[in-house]
């Protein structure tokens, strides 16, 4: 059975609801392309291969992974005898599911082992949606009755501090901060003593964006993890970096840049319901190794989902 055949089988418009509604607008352009090539072509040949590599690059799955993978479809077509475009999509979205899985079982959620807290830096330009998802990713586990502190560690940025500490308020969840232009270290170290201290589940550790000057951001978070090792000798067990959907390769882009200053662990896109072009999930997976954790698919706090592959295949590909 192919994975088309198989999800249908396994969701439908209700069990998907959330990743058919935040995909809709990437579904209706990719979807709506592959089909009305297929009926463009009644049989496959190299100008159907030519257009769908387009189809696949304007959908921002990156041109790396749509070169490999056409590849990969032209051989299987080959060998396989496939003409009908129906079958060949199919096949086409094994394929994308296989390179973005590559046999690894990838995180989502994450994890709480031992007595001392989970401690999570959050990393990303501004405008992505950074703060917010702070606030998203808050209020997800503390749902799940998870103790969470929240650290306003970008003192830099003009507002950001009175911004979190404003969810922070709404939440109900404690906020530590600092001085306007403080060293973000000196507030991260009280922020996470005190989680320590006091046996939080989880520290949320926001942090500047600035990507002008690499080495100063790198010194920067390098403080911040040295602080941190002090109270929690394996932290900080997670760093995620806010992408925006919208920004199209230019999450790539960020991407690679900050993953050069420091060990990115999961990325949590923003924004997925904006953009009609939902491939950069897998562009991100294949460029550079780097699972996306959470997805969000829409404005209200319980829109930010754990990344399910498959649900994402489905609203992209098929939902209604």
């Amino acid at each position: 059975m192919g994975l088309i055949s198989f999800l249908k089988e396994k969701f439908s418009k209700k069990d998907n609801g959330k990743y058919n509604n935040g995909l809709e607008k990437s579904r209706s352009a990719f979807s709506k392309k592959l089909n009305d090539l297929g009926k463009k072509y009644k049989k496959v040949n190299e100008d159907y291969f030519s257009e769908l590599e387009e189809i696949l690059i304007e959908a921002d799955v990156g041109v790396n992974l749509t070169l490999q993978t056409i590849d990969e479809l032209l051989t299987k077509a080959k060998k396989e005898k496939i003409n009908d475009y129906e079958e060949l999509n199919s096949a086409l979205i094994d394929i994308l599911f296989s390179n973005y899985t590559n046999d690894t079982d990838l995180p989502t959620e994450i994890n709480f082992d031992g007595d001392l807290p989970t401690v999570a830096l959050i990393v990303g330009v501004n405008g992505v949606g950074k703060t917010t998802s702070i606030a998203k990713l808050a209020n997800r586990y503390k749902n799940a009755g998870k103790k969470v502190l929240l650290v306003a560690g970008d003192t830099f940025r003009a507002g950001a501090t009175e911004q979190l500490a404003l969810w922070g308020d709404r939440l109900g969840l404690d906020v530590i901060v600092g001085k306007e232009n403080s060293d973000p270290s000196s507030v991260v170290y009280d922020g996470v003593y005190k989680a320590v201290k006091e046996n939080y589940d989880l520290v949320l550790v926001d942090t500047a964006g600035r990507l002008q000057n690499k080495n100063n951001l790198m010194m920067e978070l390098e403080k911040i993890k040295r602080v941190i090792g002090k109270l929690v000798p394996n932290g900080p067990q997670e760093t995620f970096l806010i992408l925006d959907a919208t920004t199209g390769q230019n999450g790539v882009v960020q991407a690679k840049a900050f993953n050069e200053v420091t060990k990115i662990t999961g990325v949590v896109i923003t924004k997925m319901d904006g953009t009609s072009k939902g491939g950069i999930i897998l562009a991100i997976k294949n460029e550079l190794n780097i699972p996306v954790r959470f997805i969000g698919l829409g404005e209200k706090m319980d829109d930010l989902e754990i990344f399910d592959l498959e649900k994402y295949l489905y609203g992209l590909c098929i939902g209604e």
